[in-house]
């Protein structure tokens, strides 16, 4: 462990001005911590409505040498504003942070979870982001994406006359702070976890008020005025066909979340707005756009750069290590490598319901509907439909 640590757990509303200042000079002092989750303002706003919310201020001979937005839920430490958070760590000069197993000790807590951590772990998976760099601008980018995926770009430009013969021509807002709208983002994306079966993150209620928090909040003097989460909106004629709730600040753009009218699935008009957003907001100063993890196969032909992170949870075994492995150890009975397919599926889906849900009663529900979900979803066709 880092020598001479000490730490103090204030409440956010005492994030002030010299805290926030100093929190900034560690920020310039480590360029790995670039996504707008890492700045004081998404702390400052996220504090004041995320359930079990705080700040761990990491000291040494009486200088603060990094700091920690946390929640708890029961004795579990997440990163504040989990499950939304895709980045966090310790805000802390290059070298200088913990790794988790001594943030954990430092916090006196039996179990840490985080899923994009940045920064030394000593623990975990490995995985990447991706992102689409833009130093030279929109125009140098999409010509050399076309050059490298003619054929895939060839195909978006066939969508996109297809969409305008259909409906109309395309028109694309971006920068929208509209809260109706924000609502009807919410309620799509509802439907598809509904539908795909995954964990309705929004169903818990304080993670749709921080989303309307971080896009209407009004800054504080000395605050970065782009950051927030703003709207894009992809019209076709009089149409919405798409929208997307994207956070911003410094110079990256985030792609967060993602909607479309699945009436048009076939004219790609999420990709439409994804591009056509780039193409805008590069003419404003943005440089990167992140796409969030790897793995959806249209991503690898925006994104031309990846970041490290780690998954990882120090911890004792508990209710969800005891149901995953049992049920784990079921489908290995119905085939190979069904139980560690489960095993993967069941964490993700129990990380979220664990950072949504704020009593044992709404998590203990929520992880039986996950683990039959999971399994279900795993079982050959015979044994499932039987």
């Amino acid at each position: 462990m880092p020598a001479g640590l000490t730490v103090d757990i204030l409440p956010p509303d005492q994030l002030d001005a010299g805290l926030a200042a100093r929190w900034r000079a560690l920020l310039v002092a480590n360029p790995a911590l670039t996504s707008p989750y890492f700045q004081p303002e998404f702390t400052r706003i996220a504090g004041g409505i995320v359930p079990g919310a705080a700040v761990a201020v990491l000291q040494r001979a009486g200088e603060v040498v990094g700091i920690f937005p946390h929640q708890r839920r029961g004795r579990t430490v997440l990163p504040l504003g989990a499950p939304l958070n895709d980045y966090h760590g310790v805000i802390a000069a290059a070298g200088e942070a913990p790794e988790l197993a001594q943030l954990a000790h430092l916090l006196r807590t039996p179990r840490l979870s985080v899923g994009g951590w940045i920064g030394p772990a000593g623990a975990g998976e490995a995985r990447a982001t991706v992102q689409a760099a833009m130093p030279d601008g929109f125009d140098r980018w999409y010509a050399d994406r076309r050059v490298a995926f003619g054929k895939y770009f060839k195909d978006k430009e066939r969508a996109r006359r297809s969409l305008e013969s259909e409906l109309g021509p395309i028109r694309v807002e971006i920068g929208a702070r509209d809260a109706g709208r924000l609502d009807e983002l919410i309620a799509l994306k509802r439907e598809q976890y509904r539908y795909t079966g995954r964990h309705d993150v929004f169903a818990c209620g304080w993670t749709r008020d921080l989303l309307h928090a971080l896009m209407s909040a009004p800054r504080q003097p000395g605050e970065d005025p782009r950051f927030g989460v703003s709207l894009g909106l992809l019209w076709a004629g009089e149409r919405l066909a798409a929208l997307e709730a994207s956070l911003l600040g410094g110079d990256e753009y985030h792609f967060w979340f993602p909607a479309y009218d699945p009436r048009w699935a076939r004219c790609s008009p999420g990709i439409l707005l994804s591009m056509d957003t780039m193409r805008l907001a590069s003419a404003g100063g943005w440089r990167v756009f992140d796409y969030g993890y790897e793995g959806e196969g249209y991503k690898k032909y925006f994104c031309d750069q990846r970041r490290s992170v780690t998954e990882a949870v120090i911890a004792r075994p508990g209710l969800g290590a005891a149901v995953g492995a049992a049920a784990a150890a079921m489908l290995d009975l119905t085939g190979p490598g069904r139980g560690a397919r489960f095993r993967q599926s069941l964490h993700h889906r129990w990380a979220a319901i664990e950072a949504c849900e704020t009593t044992p009663v709404a998590r203990l529900r929520g992880v039986a509907v996950a683990t039959r979900a999971a399994a279900v979803r795993l079982l050959p066709s015979s044994v499932a439909n039987a």
